[in-house]
């Protein structure tokens, strides 16, 4: 009888350790997969203005425009988006940071920050800025 008892134990045990084994693997594997963070531009602002990713992980922004004009997302520091102001940066949709979103459209990209900090993200079309297309990527350590 006791060894009955031992072999369903074990199995019981092994079951266990299985189930375990599965969750933690699914786990890293939902790790690994990019954060997806949707972007809603709607009335020339953004909506959220102020988004978390952590740093070293793969970051999928979906930026939806709902307006019926042209916008840009450009994320960086204060001197890319100064060479911006000055028209001295090259054109736009090469770097996953810089993307062009036509009206009633919707753009993905994929970005992975290598630091922790804050950077942000601007439209640069004249006067976009101005009125209030501006948001802040904050970027923690930990990944």
């Amino acid at each position: 009888m006791t060894t009955g008892r031992r072999t369903v134990a074990s199995l019981v045990a092994g079951v266990g350790i299985a189930l375990a084994t599965a969750l933690g693997a699914s786990a890293v594997a939902r790790s690994n997969d990019p954060l997806v963070i949707p972007i809603t531009i709607h009335f020339s602002h953004y909506e959220p203005s102020s988004v978390t990713v952590p740093v070293g992980r793969a970051v999928t922004f979906v930026i939806t425009n709902t307006d019926p004009i042209d916008h840009e997302w450009i994320v960086g520091d204060a001197a890319l988006h100064q060479r911006h102001r000055a028209g001295t940066e090259p054109v736009h949709n090469v770097r996953p940071t810089e993307i062009t979103i036509p009206a009633l459209s919707e753009r993905r990209t994929t970005v992975t920050f290598a630091a922790p900090g804050a950077l942000q993200f601007i439209c640069h079309l004249p006067g976009h800025e101005a009125y209030g297309m501006v948001g802040t990527v904050t970027i923690t350590p930990g990944g």
